[in-house]
C-alpha cells in the first residue's frame, strides 16, 4: 500500500474503532463525561433551545469542540440518542483522534522511518488506554491533540524544507488548537521562538527581515483566533474573557468547590507521576534521541519536545498555581511526545514532501529526486556503517519492546483514585461486579451512574407535555437534563434572550415549573438562586414543592422540582 491509499486506512480503522469503543461506553454503560456533556448541550441550544442561535453554545470555553457537533446534533430530532447519550461527541472525537493517529504515521513516512518501526508507532498511539478512552468520549482531548500532532509534524517538515506551506499549515493548527484549548497558546508561543531562531541562524542576509515574516506566518492565525474569539465575547457578553470572569468560568469554578492552591511541591510530584504514567518511557527516549541528534545535528527533534513539553509545562504550572484541577487528562500530550521520541531513533533518510522548498531548505544532493506530490525514495543523509545501523535498529526495537510493555503501566494508573479521577470509574463501567462490595467499587459505580437521575427528571418532565417555556432551569448542573428531554424547547435557560425577564415574572411569563439545585458549592452560581436565594429551601414565596428527586450519582445535586404559584 503506498501513497495515500495507507493514511486513508489507518483514519478508517481508527475512526472504527474509537466510535465502537466511544458508543459501547456512553450509550451501552451509561458512562458519560460532564464536559463532553454539557458540549452537547451547548451545541443543542444553539439549533433547538426556545431560543436557538450561535451564541448560545457560550464563551466560557472555546468554541470549536461544540461548533464541530453542529452537523451531528441537527439529527437529534430524527436521532434522539445524538444527544441523549452525547454521541455526537463520540463522533467528532472518534474523528479526531483518528486524524491525530494518521499525523503520527505521517511524522515517520515524512522522515522515512524503517515501516515497521512506523506501524508499531502508529499502532501504540492508536491503542493507547487513553487515547481509546478520550478517542470516543466527546471530551475536547481528541481535537487537541490533532491540532497538536499536526503542528508538530508540519514544523518537523518546516525545519528541513524551509517551505511556506509548511509553516502556514503549522499556524493553522496552532489557530484551531486555541479554539480548542486554551492552553494551545503554550506550543504557539513555543514554535514562535523556535522558528524566529532557526530561521534567523539559517539565513546569510536580511536575516532579521526574514526570520520575523517566518514568525508572523506562524503566529497569524493563533493571534487572528485570539483576538476574535476575545472580541466577540466582549460585545455579546460584556466580558473578553468569561473563563476567568465569569460566574460560570473555571476560576469560579475552583472557588466554588473550595479548591485551594496547595503545596507546589506536591503539586510538581503530581504532574511528574502523571507525566510518567501516560509516558513511562520518556526518561529513556528523551537523553538517548537528544544525543543522537546532536550528534547528527538534526534539529526536527527539537519540535516535538519543544511543543509537547510546553503542553506538560503549562499543565504543572497551572496546577502548582492552584488555576487548575489535578486530572490526568491534562497531560495527555506526555503520549505523542514519547512516540515521535521513538520514530526519531533511526536518522531520516528521506526528504519530506514539499510543494515548494525554501531557499534555506535541507535539500538532498540530487535535485531530481524532488517531486511536488511526493516524498523522493532516498535523502542526501548518508547510509551509517552496518554496524552503526543495525545498533540503531536494535535500539528501535527495544524500545518498542519498552513502548508495549508500558501499555499496562497506562491502564494500571487510570484505575487509580488519586492520580486518575476521571478515568477510574470506567473499570466500573465496563465490567460490573454485583459481587463487589468494597467501598473502592461502590464509588467507582457511584460515579458511572453520574447523569442517570437527570434522565429520569427528563423524561418525567416530557411525560407532563408541558408547552414550551414552561420550566426554568440553569445549565450550571441543568445541561444533563437539557441534552436528555426530548424537547428542550420547553425549558427557559440562560441563553435564553429574555431569560432574565421570564426568571423577574415567572407567573406572568407562562412559567410552571422551576427546577432549583441547593445554593452550596456550585449551586451558588446558578441564576434561579442568585435571583431567588431561598428558591431550594422554601419556594422563595412564588413556589412549592412538586416533588424533591434524590440524585444517584457522583458531584450532582439532589433537585427539587417547584411548581410556579398562580401558574
Amino acid at each position: 500500500m503506498t501513497g495515500t491509499r495507507t493514511p486513508r486506512l489507518i483514519f478508517a480503522a481508527s475512526t472504527l474503532l474509537y466510535l465502537a469503543v466511544g458508543t459501547f461506553i456512553a450509550a451501552g454503560r451509561a458512562n458519560l463525561m460532564g464536559d463532553a456533556l454539557s458540549r452537547v448541550s451547548a451545541t443543542q441550544s444553539a439549533l433547538f433551545s426556545r431560543d436557538p442561535h450561535l451564541s448560545a453554545i457560550g464563551f466560557v470555553f472555546t468554541p470549536l469542540t461544540s461548533l464541530a457537533q453542529l452537523p451531528f446534533v441537527a439529527l437529534a430530532p430524527v436521532l434522539p440518542a445524538i444527544t441523549r447519550w452525547g454521541l455526537s461527541g463520540v463522533l467528532m472525537t472518534a474523528l479526531f483522534m483518528a486524524g491525530a493517529v494518521t499525523a503520527v504515521w505521517g511524522i515517520g513516512t515524512d522522515r522515512g522511518a524503517p515501516r515497521w518501526l512506523c506501524v508499531a508507532v502508529t499502532v501504540l498511539f492508536a491503542i493507547n488506554p487513553m487515547v481509546v478512552f478520550y478517542g470516543g468520549n466527546g471530551m475536547s482531548e481528541a481535537l487537541f491533540l490533532f491540532c497538536l500532532c499536526w503542528a508538530v509534524r508540519r514544523l518537523m517538515r518546516w525545519v528541513r524544507t524551509d517551505g511556506v506551506h509548511d509553516l502556514v499549515a503549522a499556524g493553522i493548527a496552532f489557530g484551531l488548537g486555541y479554539l480548542t484549548r486554551y492552553d494551545a497558546l503554550a506550543p504557539a508561543a513555543t514554535a514562535a521562538v523556535l522558528v524566529f531562531v532557526l530561521s534567523y541562524h539559517r539565513r546569510d542576509g536580511h536575516r532579521f527581515a526574514g526570520a520575523a515574516m517566518d514568525l508572523v506566518l506562524v503566529t497569524a492565525p493563533v493571534a487572528l483566533a485570539f483576538v476574535v474569539w476575545a472580541a466577540t465575547s466582549w460585545l455579546i457578553t460584556g466580558q473578553a474573557f468569561q473563563q476567568f470572569t465569569s460566574q460560570y468560568g473555571n476560576s469560579a469554578i475552583l472557588a466554588q468547590s473550595g479548591a485551594a492552591p496547595g503545596n507546589p511541591l506536591a503539586a510538581l510530584q503530581y504532574s511528574i507521576g502523571a507525566t510518567l504514567i501516560l509516558a513511562p518511557t520518556l526518561p529513556l527516549l528523551l537523553p538517548m534521541v537528544g544525543a543522537l541528534a546532536i550528534r547528527r545535528r538534526d534539529a526536527q527533534v527539537l519540535v516535538p519536545i519543544l511543543l509537547c513539553g510546553s503542553v506538560l509545562g503549562f499543565q504543572a504550572l497551572s496546577f502548582a498555581s492552584g488555576s487548575t484541577f489535578a486530572f490526568l487528562r491534562f497531560y495527555v500530550a506526555a503520549i505523542p511526545l514519547v512516540l515521535i521520541l521513538a520514530l526519531q531513533i533511526p536518522a531520516a533518510r528521506r526528504f519530506p514532501p514539499s510543494r515548494r522548498p525554501g531557499r534555506y531548505a535541507d535539500l538532498p544532493a540530487d535535485r531530481n529526486e524532488l517531486a511536488a506530490s511526493a516524498p523522493p525514495p532516498e535523502s542526501s543523509v548518508p547510509r551509517r556503517a552496518t554496524g552503526r545501523g543495525l545498533l540503531l535498529a536494535s535500539a528501535a526495537a527495544a524500545t518498542v519492546v519498552l513502548l508495549i510493555a508500558s501499555l499496562p503501566a497506562t491502564a494500571i494508573g487510570m484505575n487509580s483514585q488519586l492520580m486518575a479521577v476521571q478515568e477510574y470509574p470506567l473499570r466500573a463501567a465496563l465490567f460490573p461486579d454485583p459481587t463487589n462490595i468494597t467501598a473502592k467499587y461502590r464509588d467507582q459505580r457511584r460515579i458511572a451512574l453520574t447523569f442517570s437521575t437527570e434522565r429520569r427528571l427528563a423524561d418525567y418532565l416530557d411525560a407532563l407535555d408541558l408547552p414550551p417555556g414552561s420550566v426554568v432551569m440553569d445549565t450550571v448542573y441543568g445541561f444533563a437534563v437539557l441534552v436528555a428531554t426530548h424537547r428542550p424547547d420547553r425549558f427557559v435557560i440562560p441563553s435564553d434572550q429574555d431569560f432574565v425577564r421570564i426568571l423577574n415574572r415567572p407567573t406572568e411569563r407562562g412559567v410552571k415549573y422551576i427546577l432549583a439545585v441547593p445554593n452550596s458549592g456550585r449551586g451558588t452560581s446558578d441564576a434561579v438562586n442568585r435571583r431567588y436565594p431561598t428558591m431550594y429551601e422554601n419556594g422563595a414565596q412564588i413556589a412549592t414543592l412538586e416533588l424533591e428527586i434524590p440524585n444517584d450519582g457522583a458531584g450532582q445535586p439532589d433537585w427539587r422540582l417547584y411548581r410556579v404559584i398562580g401558574s
